[in-house]
């Protein structure tokens, strides 16, 4: 995790408590969670907050009360941390669960040499993919037109904000312009969830943008 990153991880960790993130970013967080011990912790601790203050906050009399009540009722479930689930496959259970299919029977196809794009679906425009990067293969220089979030899954990668590592998570929008680059000691396969498309930067990135995004 890139250390400049603390407060968009934090601001993401939330969002997540509050139950508020669409349901790729939840599947991405509830991943994260199986894997980093310091962030089921803290947002644990977020939900300990959350009820202290509900507790502690003064009655009210309630308007409309029943039509508040049934639109509650009506709502989803409050989401938890979830507890690191036994492992049944390579990817954790909340990846696999939203995915379909562990590591070994993702359907890849080939972006460039050394890429591999499994794309998951579009979820009220959020775009989300698994992506495999060979060992030492680096993936050509590019921005996003909107928000990008990646959670390691297997193997990690570097770029020039940081390092990253199975469980991290990697979050960037259009101001960064960046060129991960897979660990030379193992492939990395990583899951991905984008409100905008990639865009290759740099001459070699404005031929073959056609050909990644499509």
């Amino acid at each position: 995790m890139a250390p400049n990153q603390d407060q968009e991880l934090n601001a993401l960790l939330a969002g997540y408590a509050a139950g508020t993130l669409p349901p790729p970013l939840s599947a991405l967080v509830a991943g994260h969670l199986e894997l980093s011990p310091v962030s089921r912790r803290f947002v644990s601790d977020l939900e300990t907050l959350s009820g202290r203050a509900v507790e502690e906050a003064p009655p009210v009399a309630i308007a409309n009360r029943d039509a508040r009540l049934a639109a509650i009722f009506a709502s989803p479930a409050a989401v938890t941390a979830p507890k690191p689930a036994k492992p049944t496959g390579r990817l954790p259970a909340s990846i696999l669960r939203f995915v379909g299919h562990d590591v070994d029977g993702i359907p890849w196809k080939t972006k460039l040499p050394g890429l591999r794009e499994y794309k998951v679906g579009d979820f009220d425009g959020f775009k989300t993919s698994l992506f495999w990067i060979g060992a030492g293969r680096k993936i050509p220089s590019h921005t996003h037109d909107g928000g990008e979030v990646t959670l390691v899954l297997e193997g990690g990668f570097s770029d020039a904000l940081g390092s990253y590592e199975r469980g991290d998570i990697s979050i960037n929008d259009a101001s960064v312009d960046h060129v991960p680059v897979a660990d030379e000691d193992g492939d990395c396969i990583c899951f991905a969830v984008t409100d905008a498309p990639l865009r290759l930067t740099g001459r070699f990135g404005r031929l073959i943008n056609p050909f990644i995004r499509g």
